[in-house]
């Protein structure tokens, strides 16, 4: 199994950095389209879509990013001078920011169920096709740093992981997430924030303050945590242990893009707000 995953790490890797660093910003959109599809057909398996449903509901996600950047190709920097702020795109992260701190967190705790498939590809836009134009839109400061904001939400992972294991005694979520500890949380706050700061004097980051940055690593590893959560409720609640298979040894995209979906929207809206105002 070991193998297995680090097999299947290692030839994401290998397709996933070369995209990164020398695709055209046109391309890197309708790859990160083409992920978005993988994810919105998961999505189809939690809400109990049929295999054709599924399909049509990840070809429809796919098409609608790539139609999206066709349309508005200032929108992700494609060949023209980039708006990152164009008209819509605020709106978009806006009601993911809403989404993900004032809807989920009464989700999880009330543990609402998506009964109705409409309801729950509605839900599934508001999860992926934010997070499409975040990983596109903050490419735009570099692939380098996007790389780096990746990074957060790994480290986030890992220190929790090693942190739960160690010192792991206070369930943070048993009902939902029994392997999930306050410990493990405590762990990706303390690694997020070793790994911010040393990120900041590195990158020589001019203009942010540093209480800022702290504050917005808290932020940002909070609405980490809650985005992996809010997948494992809907895996718990539809019975399923991963969001599919296509990923021998990790599962599916959804599995590995949980906390991204709630991360990367936080951040770029974030970008978009602040970035104007610094000198």
């Amino acid at each position: 199994m070991l193998k297995t995953r680090v097999l299947t790490a290692a030839l994401i890797l290998a397709a996933f950095l070369p995209s990164l660093f020398y695709f055209p910003q046109r391309y890197w959109a309708w790859l990160a389209a083409l992920i978005a599809g993988v994810a919105a057909w998961e999505w189809g398996g939690l809400i109990r879509f049929s295999g054709k449903g599924r399909a049509f509901y990840g070809v429809l996600v796919a098409a609608a990013c790539i139609a999206s950047s066709m349309a508005v190709p200032a929108a992700i920097g494609d060949g023209v001078p980039a708006e990152p702020a164009a008209p819509g795109v605020l709106a978009i992260y806006g009601l993911a920011a809403i989404f993900w701190g004032g809807v989920v967190p009464f989700w999880l705790r009330l543990k609402w169920q998506l009964a109705d498939a409409r309801l729950g590809a509605v839900v599934g836009l508001a999860v992926i096709v934010p997070a499409w134009l975040a990983l596109v839109q903050l490419r735009l400061l570099g692939s380098g740093m996007l790389l780096a904001i990746l990074a957060v939400v790994w480290i986030a992972d890992i220190a929790a992981y090693f942190a739960g294991k160690t010192f792991g005694r206070h369930k943070l979520a048993p009902s939902i997430s029994p392997g999930k500890t306050w410990e493990g949380a405590a762990g990706a706050t303390v690694g997020v924030l070793t790994y911010g700061l040393l990120a900041r004097h590195f990158l020589a980051v001019d203009g942010v303050s540093a209480a800022f940055w702290v504050l917005g690593l808290l932020l940002v590893t909070v609405v980490s945590v809650v985005g992996d959560l809010f997948e494992s409720l809907l895996k718990r609640q539809a019975g399923l242990k991963d969001s599919s298979h296509i990923l021998p040894g990790h599962g599916g995209v959804l599995d590995r893009i949980d906390s991204l979906t709630s991360t990367l929207p936080t951040v770029a809206l974030l970008w978009l707000i602040f970035a104007p105002r610094l000198p």
